[in-house]
Formats: C-alpha cells, structure tokens, sequence
C-alpha cells in the first residue's frame, strides 16, 4: 500500500504536543516529531501508541507498552488520548491496523465513528503483519 503524504499540518494550528492526559499516574504526551504518542509513568516512558498519516486518515499502527508497567491502563489511556485527539481534529478518520487500537475501539463505541470504512480498514488490517504489547 502506497501512503500518501497528507498536506494538511497535523497537528491542526494548535500544538497539542504539549497536551497531557492522566489516568491515575499516567501522562500522555503527543510527541508529533516522531508520530506517536507516549505513556510516561513517574518520569519513565511506559508505552507508546505509533501513527502515520494519509490523506485524511490516522492510521495507528503500533501499541507497545513495558512490561514493568502492565496493568497500570497505560494501554487503555494511549488509546483514549489518541483517539481523542483525533475526534477534537475533526477533520480525519483512523484505521486501526494495532490490533490492540482495533480492539479497544472495539470494546469503546462510542468512537467507532471515527473508523474509516469499517470494510477497509478490516482488509488493511489482514494484510499488515502489525503486532501489539499493550495492556
């Protein structure tokens, strides 16, 4: 699959990659420079969820979080912020091709909306040996 690079500025005008989220002790930063966004619990990054983007579309890509920080809802709060985030854009769509991204939306439908045609993002997915280590 060929990416297309997207022209628009992500993020939008506003730099979200000050942005912080907490869940319990996690807080989640959007680092735009490397495309992800980043779990960090008491100063030690714990996971991260990886993007990239098409015209139009986040497409998430890789969830890993360390093991030392497993149950804490690391995972869970990646994936929420991200999410998020994309839906306060409102401008793009995601494809979930992290299993774990996938999953989560899932279990949360309150943000399968924010899928992009449920049927290809499915194939996409089938075709991409992507692998995931969250919670």
């Amino acid at each position: 699959m060929t990416t297309v690079p997207d022209p628009r500025p992500w993020p939008p005008s506003r730099d979200r990659s000050r942005r912080l989220h907490r869940m319990s002790d996690v807080k989640i930063v959007h680092n735009t420079a490397d495309h992800r966004y980043e779990g960090w619990c008491d100063d030690e990054l714990a996971g991260f969820a990886e993007y990239r983007l098409t015209d139009g579309v986040v497409v998430f890509t890789h969830t890993e979080v360390d093991d030392r920080f497993e149950g804490r809802g690391v995972g869970s709060a990646l994936a929420r912020f991200a999410l998020e985030d994309v839906r306060d854009d409102g401008g793009r769509k995601v494809r979930p091709v992290c299993p774990f991204i996938k999953t989560w939306i899932d279990k949360h439908p309150e943000f399968a909306t924010l899928v992009e045609d449920a049927h290809a993002a499915t194939d996409t997915a089938a075709d991409t040996t992507a692998d995931t280590t969250a919670d």
